[in-house]
C-alpha cells in the first residue's frame, strides 16, 4: 500500500496472480511469467545482467553499460565528484 493506504496495481496482480494489462505504466515488461511487472520480477532476489537483459529485451553488455553509467551518476551525486 502506499501512503494513502490505495493498493497500487502490482500488489493487486501479485495477489490475484494476474498479469498486469497496463501497458502505460513505467513499470510494465512484456513478460507474462512475471505477471508484466518490473517490481513483482525485482522481488525474487538477485538476477544476472543476462536475465535482466532477457526481461527488458536487451543484451547482457547493453545492460552492463547502463549499470555502469547508473554507478558513475550514484558515484557523483554521493561524492560530488
Amino acid at each position: 500500500m502506499n501512503e494513502n493506504n490505495e493498493t497500487t496495481c502490482w500488489e493487486t496482480n501479485k495477489d490475484n496472480n494476474t498479469p498486469c494489462k497496463n501497458k502505460e505504466c513505467r513499470l510494465w515488461l512484456k513478460c507474462k511469467e512475471k505477471q508484466n511487472c518490473t517490481i513483482i520480477a525485482a522481488q525474487e532476489g538477485p538476477k544476472t545482467l543476462q536475465e535482466i537483459g532477457n526481461l527488458h529485451e536487451l543484451t547482457r553488455m547493453r545492460i552492463c553499460q547502463v549499470e555502469k553509467e547508473a554507478l558513475r551518476k550514484i558515484k557523483e551525486l554521493v561524492l560530488g565528484t
